[in-house]
């Protein structure tokens, strides 16, 4: 008679990704998807909620609706996950979803995002079911280090806002081909979206991240990246644009927008196939900066670097991918891990804490950050 181990037992785990106008949901047994479904939600219907956290009842609505429809039943779940939202800075890791980080996604402590939703429906929909529910590494994610944090300016602090949930993914996949530990390893990540991150994974934690929100590192498909302060002061002030403005032109309207009118890298790699001069130079140096940006995060580790990963959405395009790793292989190997499927990512995050293979957090831990 053969022993049933953790590892060997099957949990079924409910996935909620809430975007801007859309719902994501997957339902999992084990590491396997049984089924997934981007639910869009009419404009004219998101519209007519005056916050975001307004849209709850309709989104837990929907989302059950459509398990019905499907024929799935959430009896047989044993937890549900929820995407993390714009919570305080914490570390790393699951959380189970508890009464203040609730009251902090309704209140919108760090601002108000579609993925606040995420948490409250998982645990509003596993309090139901009398199972557990959780979230896996939200955008908030804060582990660096001191020096790190500092800016040069003393009025401003480096803040950490970057691909967590992709970035920590795909670095323990990694570990595991590889055949160590995540936080055995020195790993320089690279998450190339609408926005480009780049952290420095060491001890299992990142230790360096750019800000790849608002202007820090690389310049992206949708974002300007770092740019001349003296210049963006004097424009600020010029008395020819609005704040509201600048900000779109630096987040939204920045990169290959800004410059080529587009944020989709095929179209652009289209144009660069048709001779468009201008759309070479500038891919080129998106790709440049982003390998100027891991050449810097090497010296962070000293050198010690045991890989770089290359993940995204841009990661797929292979002429992106080698103007990057020839400007960097020569400090580790490449390793090209394209896409981003969060609703496995935070999967895999339930799962860890389901097999007792990680411990589950308690929200907001005993986060603390240097003062300056």
């Amino acid at each position: 008679m053969g022993v049933t181990t953790l590892s060997d037992k099957e949990y079924r785990i409910l996935i909620i990704n809430p975007g801007s106008t859309s719902t994501k949901i997957g339902v999992f047994d084990n590491e396997i998807s049984i089924f997934e479904k981007n639910i869009r939600h009419e404009t004219e219907i998101i519209n007519t909620f005056t916050n975001i956290i307004d849209q709850y009842d309709f989104r837990k609505k929907t989302i059950l609706e459509t398990l019905d429809k499907e024929g799935i039943n959430i009896s047989k779940l044993s937890a549900v996950c929820g995407r993390g939202g714009l919570l305080r800075p914490i570390h790393g890791g699951t959380y189970a979803v508890n009464d203040l980080m609730l009251k902090d996604l309704r209140s919108g402590f760090s601002g108000q995002h579609a993925s606040n939703l995420g948490g409250i429906i998982a645990y509003e929909i596993a309090s139901g079911l009398n199972i557990p529910s959780f979230i896996v590494d939200p955008v908030v994610v804060d582990e660096l280090d001191p020096i790190a944090r500092i800016s040069g300016f003393s009025l401003i602090e480096r803040k950490s806002i970057f691909h967590a949930l992709n970035q920590k993914a795909v670095a323990r996949r990694v570990a595991k081909e590889l055949g160590k530990k995540y936080h055995e390893l020195n790993l320089i990540v690279t998450h190339m979206g609408g926005g480009i991150t780049v952290g420095v994974h060491k001890d299992g934690k990142v230790i360096d991240v750019n800000n790849g929100l608002h202007g820090d590192g690389p310049f992206s498909p949708e974002r300007a990246g770092t740019v001349p302060a003296g210049d963006l002061i004097a424009l600020c002030y010029s008395g020819e644009h609005y704040r509201e403005e600048i900000m779109k032109r630096l987040v939204g309207q920045g990169g290959l927008v800004g410059y080529l009118g587009t944020n989709d890298a095929v179209k652009v790699e289209k144009r660069i196939e048709a001779g468009d001069v201008e759309a070479k130079l500038i891919y080129d140096a998106m790709a440049y900066q982003v390998a100027k940006e891991i050449g810097a995060a090497s010296a962070v580790l000293s050198g010690k670097v045991d890989a770089i990963i290359l993940t995204g959405g841009l990661a797929y395009g292979k002429g992106f991918v080698k103007s990057i790793s020839d400007r960097i292989n020569w400090i580790a190997d490449v390793i090209v891990q394209p896409g981003e499927n969060e609703l496995q990512a935070l999967a895999e995050g339930a799962l860890r804490v389901l097999r007792n293979e990680e411990d589950v957090k308690m929200y907001p831990g005993n986060f603390t950050t240097a003062k300056i």
